[in-house]
């Protein structure tokens, strides 16, 4: 089996080459990219399975560079990279399509579990269809075997994230859901996000992509107190 490819933006070199070691001594093939204008158009070239991307690079921002992948459909999961404790990067990292952050300084065993978890959702066991191709959801269409969502002739933008919410919500239609049970079940089983805010920022990513007035959504409600129902 090839192994996972994992794309490194970093322009810190000393970080750089700590990581690619580590990943590479874990059987990961990793390419790394120092700067955001040299990264970009390979990556959407050639997506790897998984990114790490920081986000304070001499050229342009993290938030740029996950910004335009997401708007040129580029899907594996993105893993950023903060060295603050900012909740409004993680935050706006969130909003913006990462799946994923970390605060530097970081243990490579906690970056080797995240980016096993990711694969695992993006591309394992929790990827797969359950025999079902197709699951219609109002006026959408899940296509699970192409990890696809239609409205009519248009493809839904979805990141891995999103698509794998909404398809947990759809297999629990009517049901009112927890933020931690998603925590639990969408991201991991072990509940390695931090907070359910990142939940509360997917959800409201998600309804912009889904709901024909997110604003007023009719297809994911809230359920006050508890979490989030998609409607039977």
């Amino acid at each position: 089996m090839m192994p996972h490819h994992i794309a490194l933006i970093e322009d810190d070199t000393a970080v750089a080459t700590s990581l690619r070691s580590g990943l590479e001594q874990e059987g990961y093939q990793v390419s790394w990219f120092k700067n955001g204008r040299s990264g970009i158009q390979s990556l959407l070239n050639h997506p790897p399975h998984l990114l790490i991307l920081d986000i304070r690079l001499p050229d342009m921002s993290g938030f740029d560079i996950c910004r335009e992948l997401r708007q040129n459909k580029f899907m594996p999961p993105i893993l950023m990279l903060t060295a603050r404790q900012d909740e409004l990067d993680k935050v706006l990292g969130l909003e913006i399509g990462a799946d994923d952050y970390m605060t530097k300084p970081f243990g490579l065993r906690e970056l080797l579990a995240r980016i096993r978890a990711h694969i695992r959702r993006a591309y394992g066991d929790l990827a797969q269809s359950d025999g079902t191709q197709l699951i219609e959801v109002g006026d959408l269409l899940i296509n699970l075997d192409a990890a696809l969502v239609q409205r009519g002739n248009e493809s839904l933008n979805l990141t891995p994230t999103e698509y794998r919410l909404l398809v947990y919500l759809t297999r629990h239609k009517g049901q009112a859901m927890s933020r931690r049970q998603l925590l639990l079940d969408v991201w991991d089983d072990a509940g390695e996000v931090e907070n359910e805010q990142t939940v509360n920022v997917h959800i409201r990513r998600l309804r912009e992509k889904v709901e024909l007035n997110p604003s007023k959504p009719s297809l994911i409600l809230t359920v006050p107190g508890i979490g989030y129902r998609l409607v039977a």
